[in-house]
């Protein structure tokens, strides 16, 4: 799957600042970028960072008065569709050493508050058939809501509130995941058919030996989800972090399939 990508910010700045943007496709197997554009309009890169873990690319920006940037790409998608629920969890003592940071708490996800709730909820079920499970009930029960969080909303939070947009959505997932001992991170990314058009965020599980994308908005399918960068949930993945006050004035992103 074809996938064009376009992305614009524009913030202003209190005072001089340096600003970490993360908003460019990742370059992997299962992704190939062309055409990628990446343009600073208003302010100056400092340097380019791996991502968490060393998915995707990070630009360190300085800011005077005015941060504006904007970037295109063409992304080939090769991710085929796997259907979650058929596949078996990894016991925990058998998680690669790199996969285990994402079984612990980190600062939005909580999972020794699901540890009861869980198996309350699913019963016997287990690996991928209750990831499934979770990811449905999620969808159900949730309203999508731009004004139900803040940055400072925890998955507990989400969870009882009912509502969030798609970084709560998956943050609960996340969560659940892990109160049951299923790693899980958080994935910032692009996907067409998301409403509203924006930047998107989407869980990743490791079931089957493997990292697998799942949505519990329903918005975006895996073999047509752009992924940006990974991380244990959105604090270590925003699109935009300022050291110093930046005041939004335009953001727009435009994400289309291309026949």
């Amino acid at each position: 799957m074809l996938i064009s990508i376009q992305s614009h910010l524009h913030y202003a700045a209190r005072q001089p600042c340096d600003a970490l943007v993360q908003i460019e496709a990742v370059e992997e197997a299962i992704q190939r970028c062309r055409d990628v554009q990446f343009d600073v309009i208003s302010g100056a890169v400092r340097s380019v960072v791996a991502g968490e873990g060393g998915i995707g690319d990070r630009r360190w920006l300085h800011v005077e008065e005015m941060l504006e940037c904007r970037y295109e790409a063409l992304v080939e998608v090769r991710r085929a569709a796997v259907d979650v629920a058929a596949l078996r969890a990894v016991p925990v003592h058998a998680v690669p050493s790199a996969v285990t940071p994402y079984l612990m708490p980190s600062r939005y996800c909580h999972p020794e508050m699901f540890s009861e709730v869980v198996p309350q909820m699913f019963g016997s079920l287990q690996g991928g058939a209750l990831i499934a499970a979770m990811s449905r009930w999620i969808g159900g029960h949730f309203t999508y809501d731009n004004g139900a969080s803040t940055g400072a909303t925890t998955a507990w939070d989400s969870f009882s509130a009912r509502a969030g947009v798609c970084r709560d959505y998956a943050h609960v997932l996340i969560t659940m995941a892990r109160a049951v001992g299923i790693p899980a991170r958080f994935v910032s990314a692009y996907a067409p058919d998301v409403t509203p058009q924006d930047f998107h965020a989407v869980a990743e599980v490791y079931l089957d030996d493997a990292w697998h994308l799942v949505d519990p908005t329903g918005m975006s399918q895996a073999p047509e989800t752009v992924r940006v960068g990974v991380g244990r949930d959105a604090a270590d993945v925003s699109f935009l972090t300022s050291y110093g006050w930046l005041e939004l004035k335009k953001q727009a992103v435009t994400v289309a399939r291309v026949e």
